[in-house]
């Protein structure tokens, strides 16, 4: 179904003098908004340098206790996820909004795929007493630096676990528009931002698996 390019106006804000200008507000909102994602995560992975110079043994021996099976399947499920998430931009630019919901569908199955296997990791860390700060208790690795190791996987891990929902949440709004044939040719942005947000969350877990489980 292809929506006309003519009904874009009727999306247009009061305070905006054209389509154009109000798409440009809303990219720059948007990688605004980014840019304090990528700042709130920089001073996690500034922490992470830091006590990893501080214990780093206490570092290394903790990351071998990290399930890097799970994580690396993780991994190619996210690098996926953001090719779907491309082709339903695309699509939604031609205005066939059934393969734009069927495309952030899958996506949305891919995060759900992620949120289910990381819980697992985190039940198996639970159940052996990985646990952050104080909590920990597992008698199989002792030492400095090891509880700290887990305090920010947890830390690191749980806040980008949040923005994958949050993200899921964000897709699935954006399908039930595409569901009623908002997008096309001439209004797309809703799933060109939402798709900016969905890249980002894949970019940061690329940083984040080798970190915390390879490294």
């Amino acid at each position: 179904m292809h929506t006309d390019a003519a009904a874009a106006p009727s999306r247009l804000a009061h305070h905006f003098p054209d389509m154009k200008t109000q798409e440009h507000a809303a990219r720059m909102g948007m990688w605004l908004f980014l840019s304090t994602e990528i700042l709130l995560f920089a001073v996690l992975f500034t922490a992470y340098a830091v006590y990893r110079f501080l214990f780093p043994q206490g570092f290394d021996e903790a990351s071998k206790l990290a399930h890097v099976a799970m994580g690396a399947t993780n991994t190619v499920v996210l690098i996926t996820s953001s090719l779907t998430v491309a082709l339903a931009i695309h699509y939604a630019r031609l205005g066939e909004n059934r393969k734009v919901v069927g495309l952030l569908g899958v996506t949305i199955l891919f995060g759900l795929t992620f949120m289910v296997l990381k819980g697992f990791e985190y039940h198996h860390h639970w159940v052996d007493g990985q646990l952050p700060g104080r909590l920990y208790h597992y008698a199989g690795l002792q030492g400095p630096g090891v509880s700290m190791y887990f305090t920010i996987y947890f830390l690191m891990t749980g806040l980008h676990g949040l923005h994958v929902l949050i993200g899921m949440s964000v897709l699935g709004w954006v399908a039930w528009r595409a569901g009623r044939g908002e997008f096309g040719p001439g209004y797309s942005t809703p799933v060109e931002l939402s798709g900016l947000y969905w890249h980002l969350v894949d970019l940061i877990w690329i940083f984040l698996f080798p970190l915390l489980y390879l490294m």
